[in-house]
């Protein structure tokens, strides 16, 4: 990634400079994609454009992004301490009826499994 780019993007104060470059570039910037994830992960405090990104990403292409989205969902989890945005991750990344899949969901993949614990605690 360019040293200008990388400089501005990491003045970002919230996430939506970063989110904004990875959705208007999309089509050449596999290469610096990495660099992009741990600059979002590292400007974004409440995890808003952490979930907006993973989801975009896996809209775009979940194959392709899979490591990227896979370390968003995990900074998500961490940010996202009031779950005000991991609800729409999971119908995102899942699909709308993963509540109906959980007890498989949780068996297959260990992010879903820490987000359905956060969504819905036991035993509160």
């Amino acid at each position: 990634m360019q040293e200008e780019l990388k400089k501005k993007l990491a003045k970002d104060p919230n996430g939506l400079l970063t989110y904004e470059y990875i959705a208007n570039n999309i089509g050449s910037i596999s290469k610096v994609m990495p660099e992009l994830v741990e600059n979002m992960i590292m400007v974004d405090k409440t995890g808003q454009f952490v979930v907006s990104t993973a989801r975009y990403l896996n809209a775009i292409d979940k194959e392709k992004f899979a490591d990227s989205i896979d370390r968003l969902i995990k900074a998500a989890i961490e940010k996202d301490r009031d779950r005000a945005y991991l609800g729409d991750l999971a119908a995102s990344i899942w699909g709308t009826d993963y509540k109906e899949r959980a007890e498989e969901l949780k068996a297959a993949d260990d992010n879903f499994r820490r987000i359905y614990k956060r969504l819905y605690p036991v035993g509160m």
